[in-house]
């Protein structure tokens, strides 16, 4: 028997630079059709779709709008119902399943009436200092609806399942033969050729999560370290960014060329501020590094000292920061020996086809589910009396 199509409503484009939606529903089109719902861009003549076929079962389709939208904004929820109906009358999409990293995209989802609604919440989007403030609301809302409800991290896992039956946490993986090139020895950018040693870096997207405050005091305070951050700013005016002459603002590149960035490092950061924000963040920072095989400070988020404390150089504040990064760049062969096993060992487990086929395991125990035996009373009521009272 065929697999329902699967829609998959994202606040992340697919070439954006987080990996999970990418890699897994790549993954999951071997076996199902996909759609890969980006959120709207505004400022089009006429609302309309651009759908690119990237694989025989996986299209990507990003909705344009007519007027300023900024991505599932509540003002544009009817009007991306319209286009989504379109949308399933031209791909002939009828029943379904609905995949959602945002509860922003819930009200437009619902429009279809997918008959099974998962949720992959992969980090504290209410936290974020730019959320909407209906987005509290809108995942309430979603987690009482929802079948299905997978996480990225284990705090993200331990909130969920007091608020959903059915959580299960899925952390992200990694390309491990991609980021073992930026192990010492590897070709390295040319851009690094002049820049001095001990060379400290950072890869990943510079918003309100990165501590710049202890970026900004290690480099004064350690003015012969060079510190490199090699990522695309988000929601941050590169204007407030701290400066200094051995902080190094590198910007987006490519994801081929990343671990040629990574190479000319000796020590990767982790310089995560402490808070609601990141407290229920996934490791994927570290399985990258772990990958290059250099030595690695973090600041304690709490996925992150839980999982690898073991391999980790974990710190808070500057003077314990900078005092990590001093033990870590000094330490010895067998130290780094010692170290370097242990990311061996959690590497040797980790790969996206590893994490595709435990999600698709998942849904797949949820559809095979609700097909057979439909809905328990109790949730179908529930369902029933709380679509009658929303708006």
């Amino acid at each position: 028997m065929s697999l329902p199509p699967l829609l998959a409503y994202s606040h992340h484009r697919w070439e954006s630079v987080e990996p999970r939606p990418r890699n897994v529903l790549s993954r999951l089109a071997r076996s199902r059709r996909v759609l890969f719902i980006e959120e709207p861009i505004g400022g089009a003549a006429a609302d309309a779709w651009d759908r690119v076929a990237r694989d025989r079962n996986l299209t990507i389709c990003r909705p344009r709008l007519r007027g300023t939208v900024q991505g599932f904004a509540p003002e544009a929820h009817e009007r991306l119902a319209g286009l989504l109906e379109t949308l399933a009358t031209v791909e002939g999409i009828g029943r379904h399943t609905a995949w959602l990293t945002t509860p922003l995209a819930y009200p437009p989802a619902r429009t279809l009436a997918p008959d099974v609604l998962v949720y992959d919440c992969m980090e504290n989007l209410a936290a974020r200092r730019d959320a909407p403030s209906e987005l509290g609301e809108l995942e309430e809302r979603l987690l009482r609806h929802a079948d299905l409800v997978l996480t990225g991290g284990s705090s993200l896992h331990r909130a969920c399942r007091e608020r959903h039956p059915n959580v299960h946490c899925v952390p992200n993986s990694i390309d491990v033969t991609h980021f073992r090139r930026g192990r010492t020895g590897q070709p390295m950018a040319d851009e690094y050729a002049d820049v001095p040693r001990p060379r400290l870096g950072y890869c990943g997207v510079l918003d309100e999560r990165i501590d710049f405050e202890l970026l900004s005091a290690v480099a004064a305070e350690r003015p012969t370290w060079s510190i490199s951050l090699v990522g695309p700013l988000h929601g941050i005016d590169a204007g407030d960014l701290p400066q200094a002459a051995n902080l190094r603002y590198v910007g987006a590149r490519l994801f081929a060329e990343l671990p040629r960035h990574v190479a000319a490092w000796d020590l990767s950061l982790l310089p995560w501020r402490l808070g609601e924000t990141t407290r229920a963040m996934g490791a994927t920072a570290a399985l990258e590094a772990m990958a290059a095989e250099h030595p690695i400070v973090a600041t304690p988020v709490r996925d992150v000292v839980e999982a690898y404390e073991d391999i980790v150089h974990v710190a808070e504040g500057p003077a314990a920061f900078i005092g990590a990064c001093e033990r870590a760049l000094a330490s010895t062969a067998a130290e780094r020996a010692t170290r370097t096993a242990r990311m061996r060992t959690v590497l040797a487990t980790t790969s996206w086809d590893h994490t595709a086929r435990r999600i698709e395991d998942h849904v797949r125990h949820i559809e095979d589910r609700v097909s057979s035996y439909g809905r328990s009373l109790e949730q179908t009521l529930g369902t029933l009396l709380r679509a009658r009272s929303e708006p």
